[in-house]
């Protein structure tokens, strides 16, 4: 490339020398001309008007001279005084290149002739149109002929270059060939791969490839970080969901070789109520730390893998390891969750549910039975594990048992009142708002051992006994605001939509209200936004019968089903209680801030008051101020108590 503009370079300057060369070749010889003719007519016109005196009329006179010699101006004056003829043309004949380089350099200059005897005195420019023209073909043929000259070499180049390009282009083909050809069967590259036209550039095609095997490594490594962060949870670091299902399947699912071995499912009790109470950051300590538990207990076994596949729950693969050898790890993992709960202010820490599995077992029905081995663990005692034996695999019969265990426990709690009260206060964020403390319920075993509470309500959902479970709550608290003296402080209570939307129970609480009235104007019930939004003439109901008895209701978990305001033209709520997940890291999150105040705004101008829970810091609760909300709840601002 670089020698090609060399080559045009040095072409184009060669016409420009040629071509100024050729130009002041013929204007110098026409200037020559010019100078000659010039001379010799004016030479012929003094001797003209010395044997032609002037005796005739002064135009014919001056218009035969001008003819006769063919003259472009003329002017004649009779004794240095009086002009007797004058015709100026000005060139105006002149072609448009030749007047042009006139202009430049005059070579038609005026003339003069004189005859003292007369008394006349001339001066003439003479004509020279013939040689203008002449003088201009040459130059516009000398340009022609010099520019042919110059493109004549790129043309010839054109076609050599041409041929050459598809001769090294075959060369490179067969050289990139033969050079995959080579590569691919890992052999040693060699130089004779590449012909004389294109040998200069086999060293770069080597370090071509070098560089892009090296690239092709850079890729390869880059994919598969990302896959491995794709597949990472980003508390524990341990595998996700994705991981364990990828792992199963190509392990043992999809396996040809035969395998057996034990699956284990570690569900985390308190992490729901620990975000709700002290906040995300504490969850995910919460998290770590189990995971570091189940690590120190499973990592004594080399081909163990352990991956977390949702929010609370852990899921460990136990390859070759018998029945007994299970049993020891269910004994280890209770043993390091109940030494870890003594060291916190939790009721219980995670329950553990064990399968046996062997190869092409689908993973969704070892999933089903190690769940259900997870809710027979969470029957028995705090911490407690169940290991799924072959026969009740078998025979199906563990699925019932743990339903019928629920049971008996929930009939338990609700036959002998086994619930425990906390409160936890939402603090007021300025002085013209009244808020309230949150009455918290934990159930207790017949040993007195806390039970896992999300859990039991998911449980007593099931078995159809939550109405009984929101009895019981709101009678205990009732009482207990009785018997402590506390009618003059306001609390709030929790309430299922199951609970809210079931007529007789709305029955029942109305009247349990009406009877303790005094007590009634200072509850405030909580229901999630999700729970109102199932059923919203049911939803209208409970709100107007709570409004009628003096009681109060908070949205709760608002935000989260993205709830147009136009849900409160129904529903007149009197709080609204924000998820958790918008004040976690509310203080760096604008786009939150921004939501948050627009929520404000909209709630204050309809008369309902807006609370924020799960706040964790003083920066949050800081920021919180800032946007007006009425109150905030979290374990920065008021950790659970005894009632």
């Amino acid at each position: 490339m670089v020698e090609l503009k060399k080559f045009i370079s040095t072409q184009v300057i060669l016409w420009i020398i040629m071509s100024c060369s050729g130009i002041y070749s013929v204007i110098n010889a026409f200037q020559s001309y010019s100078a000659e003719t010039q001379l010799m007519t004016q030479r012929a016109i003094s001797l003209y008007i010395r044997k032609n005196p002037f005796t005739e009329e002064s135009k014919v006179y001056g218009n035969n001279i001008k003819t006769i010699f063919n003259l472009d101006s003329l002017k004649i004056q009779k004794d240095k005084s009086e002009i007797i003829y004058n015709q100026n043309d000005n060139f105006s004949y002149l072609p448009f290149t030749i007047k042009k380089i006139h202009d430049l350099s005059p070579f038609i200059r005026t003339q003069f002739a004189v005859d003292s005897d007369q008394g006349l005195n001339l001066e003439f420019t003479v004509k020279m149109q013939y040689a203008a023209n002449v003088a201009q073909s040459m130059l516009f043929l000398l340009i022609a002929l010099t520019l042919i000259l110059v493109v004549a070499p790129f043309i010839s180049l054109k076609s050599t270059l041409k041929k050459a390009s598809d001769n090294v282009t075959d060369a490179m083909s067969r050289m990139v060939d033969q050079f995959i050809k080579t590569d691919e069967q890992n052999k040693q590259l060699d130089s004779s791969i590449a012909d004389g036209a294109v040998s200069t550039i086999y060293p770069s095609i080597v370090r071509l490839n070098s560089f892009l095997r090296k690239k092709q490594k850079e890729i390869e490594d880059s994919a598969l970080e990302i896959k491995f962060q794709a597949y990472k949870d980003s508390v524990t670091e341990l595998g996700n969901r994705n991981m364990f299902i990828e792992y199963y399947g190509a392990n043992i699912e999809d396996a040809n070789k035969a395998s057996f071995g034990i699956l284990a499912l570690v569900r985390s009790s308190e992490l729901q109520l620990i975000n709700q109470t002290r906040g995300f950051q504490k969850g995910d300590e919460y998290i770590k730390d189990v995971s570091n538990l189940i690590q120190k207990v499973t990592g004594t076994y080399s081909t163990s893998q352990c991956f977390r596949i949702n929010s609370s729950d852990f899921a460990i693969i136990l390859p070759n390891l018998p029945l007994k050898e299970a049993e020891k790890i269910g004994e280890s993992l209770q043993s390091k969750f109940t030494e870890y709960q003594q060291q916190t202010e939790l009721s219980s820490i995670a329950n553990t549910g064990m399968v046996a599995y062997e190869t092409k077992k689908p993973l969704s029905e070892l999933l089903a039975l190690v769940d259900t081995a997870i809710s027979l663990a969470q029957s028995k005692q705090t911490n407690a594990w169940h290991l799924q034996k072959a026969s009740d695999v078998l025979d199906n019969v563990s699925a019932s048992f743990g339903n019928q265990n629920w049971k008996q426990v929930i009939d338990d709690v609700l036959e002998n009142s086994r619930v425990k009260l906390m409160l936890q206060t939402i603090t007021p964020t300025n002085r013209s708002t009244k808020a309230y403390s949150e009455i918290l319920a934990r159930f207790k075993t017949h040993d007195d051992q806390i039970l896992p509470t999300a859990s039991f309500l998911a449980m007593s959902e099931k078995q159809g006994k939550i109405s009984h479970v929101d009895r019981l709550i709101i009678e205990s608290a009732i009482d207990s605001i009785k018997n402590k003296n506390l009618s003059e402080k306001s609390f709030g209570i929790n309430i299922t939509a199951h609970s809210a939307h079931n007529d007789q129970f709305l029955i029942w609480l109305e009247r349990l209200l009406l009877k303790n009235n005094n007590i009634a104007a200072k509850l405030i019930f909580e229901i999630s936004e999700f729970g109102l939004q199932q059923n919203i003439k049911a939803s209208k109901r409970f709100i107007d019968m709570i409004h009628r008895v003096g009681s109060r209701v908070t949205v709760e978990k608002f935000g989260i089903g993205l709830t147009s305001f136009k849900f409160f033209r129904h529903l007149k709520a009197d709080f609204i209680k924000m998820d958790a997940s918008y004040t976690r890291g509310l203080e760096e999150d604008k786009n939150n801030q921004y939501f948050m105040r627009l929520i404000v705004d909209l709630a204050h101008r309809i008369g309902v008051k807006v609370l924020a829970e799960g706040v964790e810091n003083q920066e949050e609760k800081h920021i919180i101020e800032q946007l007006c909300l009425d109150g905030a709840q979290g374990y920065y601002i008021d950790k659970p108590r005894d009632i």
